[in-house]
């Protein structure tokens, strides 16, 4: 298995152009069969599906108490409070992490991704410095992600965050901070949605999360952005992810829309946001050797590569002048002088 190093700064371009492929995944129902958080409530003995109830019945509560709340990430407010009144008492981002170990990935995963990143070295493409970075943009947790078993083989993961001890009002002018004895998360750090999914993905073809200097919002002309969008590949499970698939789509990308095998529903509607135009092509969510769905990320991979290849050697042929050539004597044969002030050229 290669170990896959985690950079914080690299070069941001190629000498002689862009040499990096981003696979750009979901995660619930996208990498595994269902939703991440069920061995959180299989820990704590919470009952699922009343949970999600009242997570789907919060929006339109707070709104008749004239509040707005975000539908994608309002259950994370949910989980403070069952934190925060007893049933989920304790929960810590380790513990998340731990548990993110439980997950069970859908067939071929994590194999599947460590494949992928091995195609820029095969005996095509290994003289070009190629690599195939694989990113996670999820609403889900970041913790649990971080602590399954696929994150060896991920560059970087943007996903909700919790955090555990707040810093209290007037912090800057006090020299010691007390902790609680029993650390567990009490505000929300980082939420993702299904619009802001888009800017993630902005920062993967920047290179803001590889550069603290760079800011997702700073104007980066097309041809000094670390990862060209139409060098990525974004596979999602739904109708939710519409926003990120249209800016990867629209802007030259591959994008890819996988279902639950055993599910008619599912399955109808990665169909309609192919009809739609939304997405280039569905399939299963299963990544196994010889499934449709590995095959076409396979083969888009080595599609964009060549790409990569053909770009490169224009690029070179546009940057390079012709080497200078003889110019043949007028009567005939070059006379010794002709040809020595030729050399003089």
């Amino acid at each position: 298995m290669i170990k896959i190093v985690k950079t914080r700064f690299s070069n941001m371009s190629h000498p002689y152009g862009h040499n990096i492929i981003a696979c750009i995944w979901d995660f619930d129902k996208t990498l595994i069969p269902g939703y991440m958080q069920t061995p959180l409530f299989e820990h704590y003995g919470v009952n699922e599906t009343v949970f999600w109830e009242e997570v789907n019945r919060l929006p339109e509560i707070y709104f008749q108490r004239g509040c707005k709340v975000s539908r994608d990430t309002i259950y994370l407010n949910h989980l403070l409070s069952y934190v925060k009144n007893g049933p989920m008492r304790g929960l810590t981002n380790q513990k998340l992490s731990d548990l993110g170990k439980n997950l069970v990935f859908c067939p071929g995963l994590p194999d599947f991704f460590e494949t992928l990143s091995l195609i820029p070295l095969q005996e095509e493409f290994k003289d070009h410095d190629f690599k195939l970075e694989h990113y996670i943009i999820s609403t889900g947790l970041s913790p649990m992600i971080k602590g399954s078993d696929i994150f060896p083989f991920v560059e970087d993961v943007f996903a909700c965050e919790f955090i555990e001890s707040p810093l209290p009002p007037n912090y800057q002018s006090q020299t010691e901070f007390s902790l609680p004895l029993d650390l567990e998360i009490s505000q929300v750090g980082m939420t993702v949605d299904n619009t802001i999914k888009t800017r993630f993905i902005f920062e993967v073809n920047k290179g803001s999360n590889k550069n603290i200097n760079i800011d997702v919002n700073a104007s980066i002309s097309h041809v000094d952005r670390r990862i060209p969008i139409d060098q990525m590949i974004y596979i999602a499970d739904g109708p939710s992810d519409v926003p990120v698939f249209a800016v990867v789509k629209g802007m030259g990308g591959k994008t890819y829309a996988v279902y639950d095998p055993h599910n008619e529903k599912e399955f109808q509607q990665s169909c309609d946001l192919v009809e739609h135009g939304r997405v280039h092509n569905n399939g299963p969510a299963d990544y196994s050797k010889s499934s449709a769905t590995s095959m076409w990320i396979k083969q888009k991979t080595i599609e964009m590569l060549r790409g990569m290849i053909a770009k490169k050697e224009k690029h070179i042929k546009d940057k390079t002048g012709s080497s200078p050539k003889h110019i043949p004597n007028s009567i005939g044969k070059s006379s010794p002088e002709d040809v020595s002030q030729k050399l003089l050229w």
